[in-house]
């Protein structure tokens, strides 16, 4: 990205890939190539966040299946948190489990109770290069979850249990993206 540029506003939106697609469920490969591909992507990523509404976005949801993810996030004292890591190891998750409504461009329009630690830490590079570490707390806490999980495959409806993962499985059978 350009020093002074709109994270996305050169970029191109992408359809998502919706829960079913196997590219969702497959552990994403580590980015070896720093060059104007990485860029686009992260533009790309920026620009399909943003057209979705969401607040963060692993590169698997448009179907790329390589460790990198966007996220523009408040945390719960609504600090913004706007950046991109690529090659991300999640370091630290702990301080308090909270149970909060948690939802995902990949299953739209669903939300359920979602069990995350209030505080992560994420290590890994800018799309330069560069070593970047990111702190989260409260609400960016459970995005960086969220979007680390997508890279390994996950989805936050894997850490559901009991009611709150049959209520949500009676919801993706009915919702009309589902195939």
């Amino acid at each position: 990205m350009r020093h002074g540029t709109i994270p996305g506003a050169h970029g191109r939106v992408r359809p998502l890939t919706l829960l079913g697609d196997a590219v969702l469920r497959e552990r994403c490969r580590e980015v070896t190539d720093f060059g104007p591909e990485l860029a686009a992507l992260v533009e790309d990523l920026f620009a399909t966040m943003y057209a979705a509404r969401g607040v963060g976005l692993a590169a698997n949801q448009i179907g790329v299946p390589l460790r990198v993810f966007v996220y523009d996030c408040p945390d719960d004292e609504d600090v913004r948190h706007l950046g991109h890591v690529v090659n991300p190891r999640l370091v630290e998750k702990d301080g308090v489990e909270i149970r909060g409504p948690e939802g995902c461009l990949s299953l739209p329009g669903l939300e359920a109770g979602t069990e995350r630690y209030d505080h992560a830490v994420v290590e890994g590079l800018t799309v330069t290069g560069e070593p970047v570490t990111v702190h989260g707390t409260g609400f960016f806490a459970r995005c960086l979850q969220h979007e680390y999980d997508h890279l390994e495959g996950a989805v936050y409806a894997d850490h559901l249990m009991g009611w709150r993962k049959r209520r949500l499985a009676r919801q993706v059978t009915r919702a009309s993206w589902h195939r």
